[in-house]
């Protein structure tokens, strides 16, 4: 028998995650729109969310979300091995399988991403503050790394998107 799995399933699980984690899109829309308003004057909200959205269509993007979440649950929950437990649960410095994970999603849409990746990851503006908070019970050490590398695919999909129009128009 071969294996097949729907992939309206796995969209719905890694929607249904993020949202279990206190996640909205509008959240990754906002980051999105930061990364990308200083470029486009006519740049909207729903462009952004829009956007975001057609990243998270994406398999490959809801693969590395559902594997990132696991891991974050696994950490919170104590059922790793050590030193693996510990290495995710405090989110140490010189543990980059998460941003690994995460430049897997950039990868989508291209190099821009990569750079907003960077700064995003830098900087931790909005919903990623809060993710990478380390006072609470959850842990996200996977987590805001995904909802960056959604934001910056998403915002380096506008600018491919916004090219395009450009040239299509002085055509």
């Amino acid at each position: 028998m071969t294996y097949s799995l729907n992939s309206r399933k796995v969209a719905e699980a890694a929607a249904d995650w993020l949202a279990s984690r206190g996640v909205q899109l509008m959240d990754i829309a906002e980051l999105t729109y930061i990364l990308q308003k200083d470029y486009y004057d006519d740049l909207s909200m729903e462009e952004c969310l829009h956007s975001v959205e057609q990243v998270l269509a994406k398999r490959e993007v809801q693969n590395a979300l559902l594997t990132g979440i696991q891991l974050d649950k696994l950490a919170e929950a104590g059922k790793l091995d050590s030193p693996l437990q510990e290495m995710i649960e405090h989110d140490e410095g010189l543990y980059g399988c998460d941003e690994i994970l995460a430049l897997s999603i950039v990868n989508v849409y291209g190099s821009i991403g990569l750079t907003s990746f960077g700064y995003i990851d830098k900087t931790k503006p909005g919903i990623i503050s809060r993710l990478n908070d380390k006072s609470g019970k959850r842990k996200h050490t996977f987590l805001d790394d995904i909802v960056g590398a959604i934001a910056a695919a998403a915002s380096s999909r506008i600018a491919h998107r916004k090219q395009a129009e450009k040239e299509a128009e002085e055509q």
